[in-house]
């Protein structure tokens, strides 16, 4: 007993600096990349498509939103190759540095009116800039943790990186909201480029966290022994393949879900007349308690096993989306406050807590960056980045009823629990080879 305790403290100690490190970098990855979707639907749609009405206009804006997740499978085969051969690192510093340079650059382009088509052009190229550097970014900042957890508590430690999700969106959430209200009338002309602008702050932190990281244990021991493998996608897709696909299925539901909560919910807020200050409050908040959440569904898969607490998971989102939906329509405020609040704590939480040790373990450690970054990322753009423009479309041919976007993510969420069956349970595998 006395020494299983001593084991643990050990390696909690260990992990601490990893786990603050892993929560820092994706928080401000996470950051840079929500602070355009939250821009993209308050601001780019007159200021790069002024001679479209409002909803044609915010579906463009939409489009270059879709540009980054068109991005991040290309990210996710670049980054991860890089991972997989030279370490998880060195790689995680070249993510950091992609996203923040991007983002601080966004800040600088011009409106439509001073450069003509050259503005919404030169916006997406930057967007697609941020979408490579989150598809190398999330696979790896989870293998951080992963490779370095106690097996017993894998899903626990793993899960801590997602917290850079909910948080980054505050963080981005804020600063608009800050900016906004100091800003006033001039926030889209010129105010919105602040918090653009604060990403050239958050590369310095993000370098000096990532620079000071060791590898981890798991592919130390594969770099040692001269295991890397040539081309890890051949590989991984050679001897992963199915479970790859099985994967994508079941990741199908989380990532439109997600956006359609995050992103589409301020489209869907204009469309009710809601004061856009209390959605953006309500996911501020929301934000906050998933933080909370995450870790409690990681930890909750190491004693349930993962595979049965996903597909609890989806089940939770086939029976949610009418509720959702029903309390946002009721323009109540308080009860706007509580459909948002279980969209991101009850089940984005759940979700997201168990996806990182979930998704990995089915990997080997020479193509484990590739698999997970590609399992991720792969059909984000059909998914996560067609989630707001799906549910945007359906809100213009269906102005009157909510239904069509509630059976969407039915459908999604009836698909990915099909998926989630014909995965293994790995939770207490051995993941070293």
């Amino acid at each position: 007993m006395a020494t299983t305790t001593t084991t643990t403290a050990t390696t909690t100690r260990r992990l601490f600096p990893v786990i603050t490190a892993s929560v820092i970098g994706t928080t401000i990855e996470w950051y840079d990349y929500f602070l355009y979707a939250t821009v993209a639907v308050l601001v780019f749609p007159h200021l790069f498509f002024p001679k479209e009405s409002v909803m044609a206009g915010t579906l463009l804006s939409l489009t270059t939103f879709l540009v980054g997740f068109i991005a991040r499978p290309f990210g996710s085969v670049l980054f991860g190759h890089l991972g997989d051969r030279l370490g998880r690192k060195s790689t995680l510093v070249a993510t950091v540095l992609l996203m923040g340079i991007a983002t601080f650059l966004i800040g600088f382009v011009p409106g439509y009116d001073t450069i003509g088509i050259a503005a919404p052009l030169l916006v997406s190229v930057l967007r697609f800039c941020q979408g490579l550097g989150v598809g190398g970014e999330w696979g790896g900042a989870i293998l951080l943790a992963l490779e370095q957890g106690h097996p017993r508590n894998r899903g626990f430690w793993a899960s801590w990186p997602q917290i850079g999700a909910p948080l980054g969106l505050f963080l981005s959430s804020v600063a608009v909201s800050i900016v906004a209200a100091f800003s006033g009338p001039q926030f889209p002309i010129w105010g919105w480029r602040i918090p653009f602008y604060l990403s050239a702050l958050l590369i310095v932190v993000g370098l000096f966290i990532r620079l000071r990281l060791e590898e981890t244990p798991l592919f130390a021991k594969v770099r040692e022994e001269k295991q890397e493998v040539r081309l890890p996608v051949v590989d991984m897709l050679k001897f992963h393949w199915k479970d790859l696909l099985l994967i994508l299925g079941a990741g199908l539901a989380s990532g439109a879900a997600f956006y359609t909560f995050a992103t589409f919910v301020l489209v869907y807020g204009v469309h009710l007349g809601l004061d856009r200050q209390l959605v953006l409050t309500s996911i501020n908040v929301a934000c906050i308690l998933e933080a909370f959440t995450i870790p409690l569904s990681g930890a909750i898969s190491d004693r349930v096993g993962r595979r049965l607490w996903y597909l609890a998971g989806c089940i939770v989102l086939v029976v949610f989306p009418i509720p959702y939906f029903f309390l946002l329509n009721t323009k109540v405020p308080a009860l706007v406050l509580l459909a948002i609040i279980l969209s991101f704590a009850l089940y984005h939480g759940w979700i997201y807590g168990v996806t990182p040790a979930f998704y990995a373990e089915h990997f080997s450690t020479k193509v484990r960056y590739t698999g997970t970054a590609l399992a991720l990322n792969l059909l984000s753009p059909l998914t996560s980045g067609l989630a707001p423009l799906i549910a945007t479309a359906l809100l213009v041919a269906y102005p009157g009823s909510y239904m069509p976007l509630a059976l969407y993510l039915i459908i999604l969420a009836v698909i990915s629990a099909v998926a989630t069956l014909g995965l293994k349970e790995l939770s207490h595998a051995d993941i070293s080879a």
